[in-house]
């Protein structure tokens, strides 16, 4: 199969991150997106999960091939637009398509379309994305809000280039996933009659899946789901003043766990059944963040 954006022109290549290729990029979303307003709240949309932008009103899709100095999605089920419009009458910009540092980016370049979203205005980041579960109680299908992560790819995406006056070398992480909207998103699940798990992600660069020894690793470290992506964007947007919700939807269990091979098949088919139950979770939460009001 080939990849998705396998006919688009390779991004434009710069070696290291600059203010002015942010700048350009952030500008470049503003012109092609016909005067969207700026969002309050930002939305990236993990495996089998982009079309909930489509649910958005009044939507306006930005192709972030189109973007200078923005790295291609070439994921199947990343199909690379960012998409705005409002959510229950909040205005939200919704990244279908992350990209990955198994797809050969630098942590920077992974991490790019969050100084983006930032830079285009939105405070709050509502971070999804598809997970192995490392835990036999929790079932394919489940949902579970990220309380904090393990990030074990040794790849910081803060190292390099750095302005301190427009955002902080050294990152306190003590409270990576906002404790309010970790409360806030409990609350709107049970008023919806969602049942949702809370637990630690661990963060890997992918994208070979765990052994079935690296799994119990992890749950020793104190793991409850393994993804290939979320810490590095997390952590970036903490560095620059974001408050963070992270939901994953756990669409497999991790090798050791399962008789059942492994397959992006799997991931995608699972994030599909759930979509529905997810996408009314994320417009009730959202409705309810204080970015919202």
């Amino acid at each position: 199969m080939s990849a998705p954006n396998a006919k688009k022109p390779p991004f434009e290549a710069i070696e290291h991150l600059t203010a002015d290729a942010v700048e350009a990029a952030r500008d470049a979303v503003r012109r092609a997106g016909g005067g969207a307003p700026a969002p309050a709240v930002a939305l990236i949309l993990g495996s089998g999960l982009g079309p909930l932008a489509d649910r958005l009103d009044d939507r306006v899709a930005v192709e972030t091939a189109a973007l200078p100095h923005y790295p291609l999605s070439t994921v199947e089920g990343h199909s690379g637009r960012l998409v705005f419009g409002t959510l229950r009458g909040v205005p939200v910009a919704a990244l279908a398509g992350r990209v990955h540092g198994y797809e050969g980016y630098a942590p920077w370049q992974i991490t790019f379309p969050v100084r983006v979203l930032a830079g285009l205005g939105a405070r709050s980041l509502l971070i999804t994305n598809a997970s192995g579960s490392a835990r036999a109680e929790f079932e394919p299908g489940d949902l579970m809000l990220i309380t904090d992560h393990i990030h074990l790819s040794f790849r910081s995406p803060l190292r390099g280039w750095n302005r301190d006056d427009l955002a902080p070398r050294y990152v306190d992480l003590e409270e990576a996933y906002d404790r309010e909207y970790l409360a806030l998103a409990e609350r709107a699940a049970l008023d919806l009659g969602i049942r949702v798990r809370r637990g630690v992600l661990f963060s890997s660069l992918g994208p070979a899946y765990e052994t079935a020894a690296e799994v119990r690793m992890l749950r020793a470290l104190g793991a409850d789901a393994a993804c290939m992506s979320t810490a590095p964007e997390v952590i970036v947007a903490r560095q620059l003043g974001m408050r963070v919700l992270g939901i994953s939807c756990l669409t497999n269990h991790a090798t050791g766990l399962s008789e059942k091979r492994l397959s992006h098949d799997e991931v995608t088919e699972t994030a599909d059944r759930v979509r529905e139950t997810f996408a009314r979770l994320v417009e009730e939460i959202v409705s309810r963040l204080p970015a919202a009001r």
